[in-house]
C-alpha cells in the first residue's frame, strides 16, 4: 500500500516528524520504557513483598474484622476520612487496607499480618504516571507528551508514502544507519494501532487535571466535583456527627446475591465513624474492558444505585475503559505480554528515531558527537536506573532512596558516555598527530 501524497508534503511531514521527535524525545523514551515496566504493575507488587499473605477469595466477616482491627491501631488519632479495601484479584491475590495514615496486609482471618511495603512498584508507577513530579504538574507533561505521540505516529505515516508497502523490509544485518532506519519504521509499522490507543489513553488520563479543571470553572463554578459527577457519580451529602462505623459485611452479601455476575474488588468507606459515612464496592464486570462499576451503599447497608459506569451514557463507559485499555489491565497473563512487546517496540522506534536523526547530521558532514554520547547514554541510563532501583529495594529495603537512586544513575550514564567519547577523541587526535609527515 502506497499513500499518495506530493513530494512537497512529504517533506513537510518529515520535518514535522524530526521536529517533533527531537523537542520530545527524551521524556517520550522515559515514559515509553516505564510504561512497558508498569504493566507488570500487580506482579512487582507480589515480587517486592514475597512474604504477604495471599488468597483466592476472604469472607465478607473477615473483610469486616480487618476493618475494625486497623480502625483500632489509629483510636488515638483523628478518623481517617477515606478507608479502602483491596480485595483478593487474580493479578494480585492479596487483601490489604489502606487508610490516610497506613497500609496493612490482613489474612483470611482479618488480623493484621504486616505493613504493606511496595514502594519500589510505587515509584515505578509514578515515574510513569508523572515523572515524579507534583501530580498536576506531571500528569498534565505526560499528557502533552501523549498528544505529542498521536502527532509523531500521524506524520511518521505521511513522511514515509511506501510505509505499508515496505512494512516486512527488513536490513537487519546490515548493521550501519540504514539497518537502523530499518529497524525504526518497520516497528513503527507494525504497533501504529497499539500507538494510537496507548497515546491517546495516556492523553486522556493525563490532562485529567487540566480538563476537569477547566470544565469545572467553565460550567460548575468551579466546583470539581460537581464536574466530575456526571461521569463517576456525586458524593451525598456530608454529617460529621459521630456514628458507629458501618459493617460491610451485608454489602457485600447483597452483591454476591443481587449481582453474582460481577466480581467486587474494592470496598470504599466514606467517612467512616460519622452519621454521612456511605459505602462503595468497585466491581468488575467480566467480558468488559471497563474497570468496573461503583456500588453505593448507605452507612446502614441500604443500596443506592450504581455510578453508571457499565450501562450509563457512552461517555461514562468510555471513559471507565480507558484505564484498563492503557495499562492492558484485561485478558490476563497474555494481554500482558502483548503489551510488554509492542512497549519494547515502541520505545526502541523512540530511541532509534534520534539516532536517525544524528546519523543525517553525520552524512551532512555535521555530526554531534557528544549529543550522540549524551543519546546513548540515556537510552542506557533508564533501564540501568530502573534495575538498580530494584536492586536497591532487595538490598536497602523499602525506604531506599529510588528517585535520586535513579536520576543518579542515569546522569553516571551520562557523564561516562561523554568522556569515553571524549576520551576516544583525544586518542585519535594523538595517534594522527603522531603520524609522520610526508
Amino acid at each position: 500500500m502506497t499513500i499518495a501524497l506530493s513530494k512537497g508534503t512529504v517533506r513537510k511531514a518529515i520535518s514535522a516528524h524530526s521536529a517533533l521527535g527531537l523537542v520530545c524525545c527524551a521524556l517520550l523514551y522515559l515514559i515509553c520504557a516505564t510504561g512497558t515496566a508498569i504493566v507488570l504493575y500487580e506482579e512487582w507488587q507480589r515480587f517486592e513483598q514475597r512474604d504477604a499473605p495471599e488468597m483466592t477469595a476472604i469472607a465478607p466477616a473477615a473483610i469486616q474484622r480487618g476493618i475494625e482491627n486497623v480502625l483500632a491501631t489509629e483510636s488515638d488519632r483523628p478518623t481517617t476520612t477515606h478507608l479502602y479495601v483491596h480485595l483478593p484479584t487474580e493479578d494480585l491475590p492479596r487483601t490489604t487496607i489502606t487508610t490516610d495514615t497506613q497500609a496493612v496486609h490482613i489474612d483470611e482471618s482479618g488480623s493484621i499480618a504486616m505493613p504493606e511495603e511496595n514502594a519500589w512498584a510505587e515509584f515505578l508507577l509514578a515515574l510513569h504516571y508523572r515523572l515524579n513530579l507534583p501530580a498536576v504538574v506531571g500528569m498534565s507533561l505526560v499528557g502533552l507528551f501523549g498528544a505529542m505521540l498521536v502527532a509523531l505516529t500521524i506524520s511518521g505515516i505521511a513522511a514515509h508514502p511506501r510505509i505499508f508497502r515496505d512494512a516486512f523490509r527488513l536490513r537487519a544485518r546490515r548493521g550501519d544507519d540504514v539497518a537502523t532506519l530499518d529497524w525504526h519504521n518497520r516497528l513503527a509499522v507494525w504497533t501504529i494501532p497499539f500507538a494510537l490507543a496507548i497515546a491517546l489513553t495516556g492523553t486522556m488520563i493525563g490532562l485529567f487535571y487540566i480538563s476537569g479543571s477547566g470544565l469545572a470553572a467553565s460550567a460548575y463554578g468551579g466546583d470539581s466535583e460537581a464536574a466530575l459527577a456526571p461521569v463517576f457519580g456525586g458524593e451525598p451529602e456530608g454529617d460529621a456527627s459521630p456514628a458507629p462505623f458501618p459493617d460491610v459485611a451485608p454489602t457485600l452479601s447483597y452483591m454476591e446475591r443481587e449481582y453474582p455476575e460481577t466480581r467486587p474488588y474494592y470496598v470504599i468507606l466514606h467517612d467512616p465513624g460519622t452519621a454521612g459515612q456511605h459505602i462503595q464496592i468497585v466491581a468488575e464486570h467480566p467480558r468488559r474492558l471497563i474497570f468496573g462499576e461503583y456500588y453505593a451503599f448507605s452507612g446502614d447497608g441500604d443500596f443506592r444505585g450504581t455510578a453508571g459506569m457499565a450501562d450509563g451514557t457512552v461517555g461514562q463507559q468510555l471513559a471507565a475503559s480507558t484505564y484498563n485499555l492503557h495499562f492492558g489491565n484485561y485478558g490476563g497473563l497474555p494481554v500482558k505480554i502483548a503489551y510488554i512487546l509492542f512497549g519494547l517496540a515502541m520505545t526502541t522506534v523512540v530511541a532509534t528515531g534520534t539516532f536517525i536523526w544524528l546519523d543525517k547530521r553525520d552524512r551532512a558532514g555535521k555530526p554531534f558527537a557528544y549529543l550522540r554520547a549524551s543519546w546513548w547514554g540515556f537510552v542506557v541510563g533508564v533501564p540501568a536506573g530502573m534495575t538498580a532501583t530494584l536492586v536497591a529495594r532487595l538490598t536497602l529495603g523499602n525506604d531506599a532512596q529510588f528517585v535520586a537512586i535513579f536520576w543518579s544513575v542515569c546522569l553516571l550514564t551520562i557523564i561516562s558516555s561523554l568522556l569515553w567519547v571524549k576520551q576516544t577523541r583525544t586518542t585519535i587526535e594523538t595517534s594522527v598527530s603522531q603520524l609522520p609527515v610526508e
